[in-house]
């Protein structure tokens, strides 16, 4: 899946005019900078290993080719960072993550108007003219998948909880497509949607918040493996019996081990969104620049719902995600 997006992407780049962008002289270095979350939970430690691992494989193979990695354990870091990397580390590319979308929108901008060349990792920006490219999963599919799954298995009929992310743009798309599909379910109440950040801590809190407030709910909508694993120990701790789906997001190795295993008839779902694609972005920036070209506009890594019958092809038993 991942493959074939890369291979269809070159192939974007190659068809691609660089008139419009002029190209790096043949013995200039390209000085790629990568700005990532810090590894907070386990997706981030996926993107953070697949990052790495980037440097290693492209560094080896180009000898023009210089990665600086920085992580940062919040927004305003990550800004300071940008600034490092533009005015002292003095980068002609960028691969960014950006924590949240608004609050890197203009530091993301700033380092455009220096002259790099920016690509936008997953997180979009407020104000897309801040990059020059921009990769991702499939936000839409994200949303869209569970909300399928879950009207399907509950025959259309019962209440559900959400757990969203951080205020982002993928967030809200993620949240627009699932609403979208259930609005096709009349018989389906959404009882409520809160932020719990992509984190297991905040994921338990939340739902000891929905489980105390509501005395039916047949389906919970994670939107993250890592938050899937704290709203399970929320259901836990409160002997709560009624919840028949869990459907968490991402395709995190514990998670497909489950649907594999089929341990919790609540889990049989889910759906990929691969930390690798910061790997795929990173190469697809970095070999673009040493040729002198540029990205498409938009490269999109598709999300599909992964259950007992697939599982295995999602299953990395080595990966830190």
């Amino acid at each position: 899946m991942t493959s074939l997006t890369r291979r269809l992407a070159l192939g974007a780049i190659a068809a691609a005019s660089i008139a419009a962008f002029p190209a790096l002289a043949a013995a200039e270095t390209v000085n790629l900078g990568v700005s990532i979350p810090a590894a907070t939970h386990s997706f981030m430690g996926g993107i953070n290993y697949w990052a790495n691992q980037a440097k290693k494989d492209l560094e080896k193979e180009h000898k023009d080719l210089k990665i600086t990695i920085k992580t940062a354990a919040n927004a305003p870091e990550q800004a300071n960072q940008l600034q490092d990397l533009s005015t002292v580390t003095k980068i002609n590319a960028l691969v960014v993550f950006p924590f949240e979308s608004a609050a890197l929108t203009k530091p993301v901008a700033q380092v455009k108007a220096k002259g790099a060349y920016v690509t936008v990792v997953d997180r979009g920006l407020t104000d897309t003219s801040a990059q020059d490219a921009y990769v991702a999963g499939d936000n839409t599919a994200f949303g869209k998948i569970p909300a399928e799954y879950i009207a399907k298995k509950l025959d259309g009929k019962g209440n559900v909880v959400a757990l969203r992310g951080i205020a982002t743009t993928l967030d809200n798309e993620r949240m627009d497509a699932f609403n979208s599909v259930l609005k096709n379910y009349p018989g389906i109440t959404l009882l409520d949607a809160k932020y719990a950040n992509w984190n297991r801590d905040d994921a338990f809190k939340v739902t000891q918040d929905y489980l105390t407030r509501f005395k039916k709910i047949d389906a919970i909508w994670a939107a993250d493996d890592d938050m899937a694993v704290g709203v399970l120990k929320a259901i836990e701790q409160a002997k709560r019996d009624d919840i028949l789906v869990v459907f968490g997001g991402a395709g995190a190795k514990g998670m497909v081990k489950t649907i594999m295993d089929g341990k919790d008839p609540r889990i049989q779902a889910d759906v990929s969104y691969s930390p690798k694609f910061i790997y795929d972005a990173i190469k697809l920036t970095a070999e673009a620049r040493l040729k002198g070209e540029k990205l498409p506009a938009t490269t999109i890594i598709p999300s599909v719902l992964i259950t007992k019958d697939n599982a295995k092809s999602f299953y990395h038993p080595d990966s830190p995600f």
